[in-house]
C-alpha cells in the first residue's frame, strides 16, 4: 500500500473519532418506525417528518431519535427539542 494512502487512512480514523468536526447542514433519511417507514429531513434549520404526530405537534419520536443518534454532529438549532 502506498505510504500516502496509509497516512490518509490514519487521518480518516482520527477524524471519525472527532465527531465534533462534522455539522450537518442538510439531511434526508428514511426511518423505519414500528408501524411504517417515514422520511425525515433537516433543512434550513428545521426538522420535518412524514409521520402524523409531527404534522400535528411539530416533533416526534423519529426526529428525537435521530437527534440522539447524531448528537454533536448537529448544529445547536437542530437540537432545540428536548431529548429527555
Amino acid at each position: 500500500m502506498q505510504s500516502s494512502l496509509i497516512g490518509k487512512i490514519e487521518k480518516a480514523k482520527r477524524y471519525a473519532e472527532e465527531k465534533g468536526r462534522v455539522k450537518f447542514a442538510e439531511l434526508t433519511v428514511k426511518f423505519r418506525g414500528d408501524n411504517d417507514d417515514y422520511v425525515l429531513t433537516y433543512r434550513v434549520g428545521k426538522w420535518t417528518c412524514s409521520c402524523h404526530h409531527f404534522a400535528s405537534e411539530g416533533i416526534c419520536s423519529h426526529t428525537m431519535a435521530l437527534q440522539r443518534i447524531l448528537g454533536e454532529m448537529l448544529p445547536e438549532e437542530a437540537l432545540s427539542a428536548q431529548l429527555g
